[in-house]
């Protein structure tokens, strides 16, 4: 079984696919994120990309495979839940539509890299001393937090830095 650590091994042409999806879903949003897309990017014709990833599903499971592996060593480096929640509010900030794909909508885990969702959760339970109660609480205060922001639903002048660091220390241990 493979772990997050050592992903499934792709084929190279499979990593230019979900390289090219990434692009176009950091550049244009989930719209832009079509396998014609993908194909016309990479100079191919669409039939030819499910020789190597199966359907869009598989694309979008890998891109979310990927940014939680990409999450969990922002997380890792973080160490204290401030830290924590830095590396979360910063990585969603910087991949919206990535964020979204990985946390909007039912989560297709059974085609996820083994491992990789946990990988990035581990260090927020270790950060609250092992509590998966208290590490779902961080989650979900976190995740309204960001999409509040995403969706720029604070009134002007609100001092989100002021509220995360209310609501993180709010959930420490």
């Amino acid at each position: 079984m493979q772990s997050a650590a050592n992903p499934p091994i792709r084929s190279a042409r499979a990593r230019e696919i979900v390289a090219a999806g990434r692009e176009l879903l950091e550049a244009e949003g989930p719209a832009g994120l079509s396998m014609r897309r993908i194909a016309d990017r990479l100079g191919i014709r669409a039939p030819s990309l499910y020789k190597h990833v199966r359907d869009k599903g598989e694309l979008e499971a890998a891109l979310i495979s990927d940014g939680f592996l990409e999450a969990a060593e922002r997380f890792e480096a973080a160490g204290s839940l401030t830290a924590l929640g830095e590396a979360y509010r910063g990585f969603a900030l910087a991949h919206p539509h990535l964020y979204r794909l990985m946390f909007q909508g039912p989560l297709p885990r059974e085609r996820l890299v083994p491992g990789a969702e946990q990988r990035a959760a581990a260090p927020v339970i270790a950060a609250v001393g092992g509590d998966p109660d208290r590490a779902r609480a961080v989650f979900a205060f976190a995740h309204g937090m960001v999409v509040l922001e995403l969706d720029d639903r604070f009134p002007p002048g609100a001092d989100l830095d002021a509220a995360w660091a209310r609501g993180l220390s709010s959930l420490a241990p």
